[in-house]
């Protein structure tokens, strides 16, 4: 007996990668499959067939799977995702937001089109699949689903080179806060993985500064680190986790602090200039000293 047994997951950008070794990862535990991808470039232009090569792999080890190669940047893309899974499957139940595209270049680099573009992929792309999904849930009181979307520390702390996929990342991090509490009376869970791994769209970005990725780094930092953490968050022992930002890389899995107001001043009348003066830097040096406390108390205990 699976964990997943009987369930029925769509995971996007399923054909390499994070996504691959999640459909591999929950069809081991009994889920049957929709892999979406559409085959592309990193930089989200070309396409092909790999979602099949999955598929075929996945009904290898005897499991069940079914492919999709729907952009997930329009609204009819994840309503054929849902589909997909109907048609196939009889049902929904676990929807994974895994597919992302690169265009990396700094805001003096950047024309609109890289930003439209990452933009789409990946925030839109969440609420594009997601909203065909929750009124599935909410119109046959589907309960018990999950939903894990992706985020990345690019969004959560920021990255040179990367304001349209950090804001698409950190949206994504507010997206799914958001969907936690509106799905939380159908009995679906929604987390946010902040993922560390060493796949197509990353490789690159260390060969670009000049560093190597040795056999031995893909082995201990490769997606199959990630698929563990998604795969358990899909379970039901995940039934009381929802809102949360799991980060998870190389072994390590932590849980992520919440946005929060650390310090505050509270006077009656507008706050003026002179008065900022003082206040500001107080402010920022209880943030510096929180940061501090925060490295500390985040530092991983080994198992």
């Amino acid at each position: 007996m699976g964990r997943l047994d009987d369930k029925v997951a769509v995971i996007t950008g399923a054909g390499r990668g994070i996504g691959r070794d999640i459909a591999i990862a929950m069809a081991t535990e009994g889920a049957r499959i929709v892999v979406n991808d559409l085959g592309g470039n990193t930089d989200g232009t070309g396409s092909g067939m790999i979602a099949d090569d999955v598929v075929d792999e996945i009904r290898a080890m005897g499991g069940e799977a079914a492919s999709n190669t729907s952009s997930v940047s329009e609204v009819s893309g994840g309503e054929s995702l849902l589909q997909t899974a109907l048609d196939n499957f009889g049902g929904m139940d676990i929807l994974v937001n895994n597919a992302g595209i690169l265009r990396d270049k700094s805001i003096f680099n950047m024309d609109e089109a890289d930003w439209d573009a990452v933009i789409a992929v990946h925030l839109k792309g969440h609420y594009c699949c997601s909203r065909p999904f929750a009124q599935y849930i909410r119109e046959n009181n589907r309960t018990g689903c999950r939903i894990v979307n992706f985020s990345s520390v690019s969004g959560l702390f920021g990255n040179f080179g990367q304001a349209n996929y950090g804001a698409a990342k950190a949206g994504i991090a507010g997206f799914s806060r958001v969907l936690a509490l509106e799905l939380a009376k159908y009995g679906c869970t929604v987390n946010t993985i902040s993922p560390g791994a060493l796949t197509r769209m990353t490789i690159p970005l260390r060969e670009a500064r000049g560093e190597e990725v040795s056999t031995a780094e893909l082995d201990t930092g490769g997606p199959q680190h990630v698929a563990p953490v998604v795969t358990w968050l899909a379970s039901e022992e995940a039934a009381s986790i929802s809102g949360q930002i799991i980060h998870c890389a190389s072994g390590l899995v932590g849980i992520m602090q919440q946005p929060a107001i650390i310090k505050s001043f509270q006077k009656s009348e507008l706050w003026t200039l002179d008065e900022l003066d003082k206040r500001m830097p107080e402010l920022i040096e209880a943030k510096q000293a929180n940061d501090e406390a925060a490295r500390g108390s985040g530092a991983a205990s080994s198992v």
